[in-house]
């Protein structure tokens, strides 16, 4: 970069009200109150050490996996580990009926063996700067929301041309507060990553869906990946001649255990959080966006799921699939019944007449602030004026039947011949463009589940989009034929978009009549233009919410100066610390902190598929061959602590107060899935993996011990 990014190392503030398990902290602004607690909970080492841009510190150990995960180095040969969740596409398609890695477990016995993963990176933090002054620096109040984003998109593009101008890094500028606060991250990408290790699904995916969200858990979720670099150490695409990368830092891995209320704290990159969500915004989304969601998605994995029973080739094909669709299905159950059991909604109002109660105190006050309650109403009274559209659009359809997305992919081919039909070059970039992604879709695609699920995915927008958003072609296809079984039929036998070999005819000879007289594609232009009509709607109320956001957080933060605000996760690098404990989920029940190898026999269910044991694993436990990774004749599995995290945490570090691994965080517990929008301390809790236990499954039955050799074991 041409000149030195600026870095705020501590900001001395003070609270009463800081807490230190709720809050998922930025790195690089510790504030000493919060540093002095960690101290007194059990940190041995300095703020540089955890975080520096000029030091080798924790940060460096740390990456965001793929920009949906977090990883971490544990070797001086780049060895990351993250979750079996994070890893399970990857583990997918190399899978096949005859290698099948799903149900197997894969396992390099040498670096030759690794498997490369085209298009999956790594990204590490570099550098940070505070560029708040120069994105907001005389900025009206007075101008409208449209020309405010068009003046700060233009200044966040010269930003990040400025600082990627003379090198190889990928920069972001990211929001935090709402719009009061910006960010310019510098980060270095690394994207020959090959896939290591993994353990079978009876052991990284055990207990599936039913204990997904619970505790206590059994559940070996880990994985083994590992970066590759051009010989000179920089970054490179694939290839033969790479060598593993050595890193600025890896994390020591600890042999020595914990104990409860042990000090504990967690680096990663939360994707989102809503703890500022407003009363208005809560009810909203528990009428019109979570029960919709929730039942077109079960729709969906009956269908996948009946498909997967009948057929390992679907099995392996929809494996991914169906745990993206199930995993967010579970969490918008849990989420609706913890907003409503915790009252998150009346929380949120007692906030609200406490901010409008200060704002009322003075006119100046009053003029600043005063429609910020107004603008949140105006907002979600023009949400709920397309009812559940756009969950419905998007469930349905967007990510409902794939070949509607090969239809997709066709929409910039179909207006370039209509458009510009004698702009040869560009008609055959959108051909090859469509073909490219029709070949991506159809590598996992089964036709029959897919008909199925257009049949029913038809059904459930008709029977649920409002008649004023209804598409007039619902009924031309009504008219023309029977029922959307019918229609169903009839696409999957005749349109461009359901065969490989006439989606291949096309893209050589693109013809737009063919195009246009072809119901798939009628389709999805005539939902597409439906869509368009609600997103104008959609971008009036997002200009009404970021404005009234914005006022809220930064009246907030002004009503209590004195307090600790923390910033609303945004895939930024982020830390929190707590302890390790257990709770009471309900009257006269307490769950312990740890679960063990022994709970893993007592769910066995060999009946069920996400119960069943592997043999070697049971002979394991029966001998109790635990080497030095046993406790006393205990094998621990699992464990919990009091962080604060969110998705995108999933692979997140677990570390002790000496900067040492002990377990990788992977889920969050079903008594708070409304921690999102409001943490309950009481009950929120961060599930790990005990690193014993990675290493346990490395060694002693995978037979792959020779990967501790490379890592800085403390015991």
């Amino acid at each position: 970069m041409k000149r030195k990014i600026l870095i705020i190392t501590l900001i001395i503030l003070h609270s009463p009200c800081a807490k230190a398990d709720e809050g998922m902290w930025l790195p690089f602004m510790i504030p000493e109150v919060l540093f002095g607690e960690m101290k007194e909970m059990g940190l041995n080492i300095s703020s540089e050490e955890l975080f520096s841009l000029t030091e080798t510190s924790i940060k460096d150990a740390i990456v965001s996996f793929g920009g949906f995960c977090t990883g971490e180095i544990i070797s001086d040969y780049g060895l990351v580990l993250t979750n079996h969740h994070c890893g399970y596409g990857r583990i997918q398609a190399h899978s096949s009926v005859e290698n099948d890695y799903l149900q197997d477990g894969f396992w390099a016995m040498s670096m030759e063996e690794e498997l490369p993963n085209p298009g999956l990176y790594v990204r590490f933090l570099i550098d940070v700067e505070d560029v708040t002054e120069r994105i907001l620096d005389d900025i009206k109040p007075e101008i409208s929301e449209s020309e405010r984003r068009e003046i700060i998109a233009d200044r966040i593009q010269q930003i990040l041309s400025e600082a990627t101008d003379d090198n190889h890094y990928t920069a972001q500028v990211r929001s935090m507060y709402a719009g009061n606060d910006y960010f310019l991250f510098l980060y270095e990408d690394y994207n020959d990553i090959r896939m290591v290790g993994t353990p079978p699904n009876a052991i990284g995916k055990y207990g599936g869906d039913t204990d997904n969200w619970m505790w206590p858990r059994h559940t070996g979720d880990f994985m083994l990946f590992r970066i590759y670099t051009c010989p000179d150490g920089k970054p490179a695409e694939y290839s033969e001649d790479n060598i593993p990368y050595r890193p600025k830092h890896h994390l020591p891995v600890s042999l020595k255990g914990f104990e409860e209320n042990d000090f504990a704290m967690i680096f990663g990159y939360p994707g989102g959080t809503q703890r500022y969500l407003t009363s208005y915004g809560i009810e909203y989304n528990l009428g019109k966006v979570y029960p919709i969601r929730i039942d077109i998605r079960r729709k969906k994995l009956d269908i996948i799921e009946e498909a997967m029973l009948q057929s390992d080739e679907v099995r392996i094909k929809y494996a991914s699939k169906h745990a993206r669709i199930a995993n967010f299905w579970k969490n918008f159950i849990g989420m609706s019944e913890s907003l409503k059991k915790y009252n998150v909604a009346d929380s949120k109002r007692e906030l609200e007449a406490e901010f409008e109660e200060w704002f009322s105190s003075s006119e100046s006050l009053k003029e600043e602030y005063g429609q910020t309650m107004q603008l949140f109403e105006e907002a979600y009274k023009k949400a709920r004026s397309i009812n559940s559209y756009m969950a419905i659009h998007v469930e349905a359809l967007i990510t409902g039947p794939e070949v509607y997305r090969i239809a997709m992919a066709a929409e910039r081919l179909g207006e370039s011949m209509e458009e510009s039909p004698d702009e040869a070059e560009t008609i055959q970039a959108n051909a090859e463009q469509l073909q490219n992604t029709g070949n991506n879709i159809f590598e996992n695609l089964d036709l029959d589940v897919d008909s199925k699920l257009m049949s029913a995915m038809l059904q459930v927008y008709y029977d649920n989009v409002s008649e004023n958003l209804m598409p007039e072609i619902f009924k031309e296809i009504l008219d023309e034929f029977e029922s959307f079984k019918d229609f169903t039929n009839h696409i999957y036998k005749n349109s461009i978009f359901t065969d490989p070999e006439r989606l291949s005819a096309f893209a050589e000879s693109p013809d737009v009549e063919a195009l246009k007289n072809d119901w798939l594609y009628k389709l999805m232009t005539a939902t597409r233009e439906k869509q368009s009509e609600a997103m104008e709607i959609v971008r009036k109320y997002n200009k009404k919410l970021d404005a009234a956001n914005r006022l809220f957080i930064r009246g907030l933060r002004k009503m209590n100066p004195g307090e600790l605000f923390y910033p609303d996760a945004n895939s930024t690098m982020r830390f929190t610390y707590g302890t390790i404990n257990g709770y009471y989920p309900a009257d006269a029940v307490y769950y312990d902190y740890v679960t063990t190898l022994d709970g893993v026999m007592e769910k066995e269910n060999p009946d069920d598929h996400e119960f069943v044991v592997p043999e070697y694993l049971k002979d394991l436990w029966k001998e109790k061959d635990y080497g030095i990774y046993g406790d006393d004749g205990i094998m621990y599995v699992n464990f919990i602590s009091n962080n604060d995290i969110t998705g995108g945490n999933s692979g997140s570090p677990v570390i002790n107060g000496d900067g040492h691994l002990i377990g990788v965080a992977f889920d969050g517990n079903w008594e708070a899935m409304s921690g999102d929008i409001l943490f309950e301390p009481e009950v929120q809790r961060t599930i790990s993996v005990d690193i014993r236990y990675v290493l346990f499954i490395i060694d002693k039955f995978a037979g792959a011990g020779y990967l501790l050799d490379e890592m800085t074991i403390v015991k």
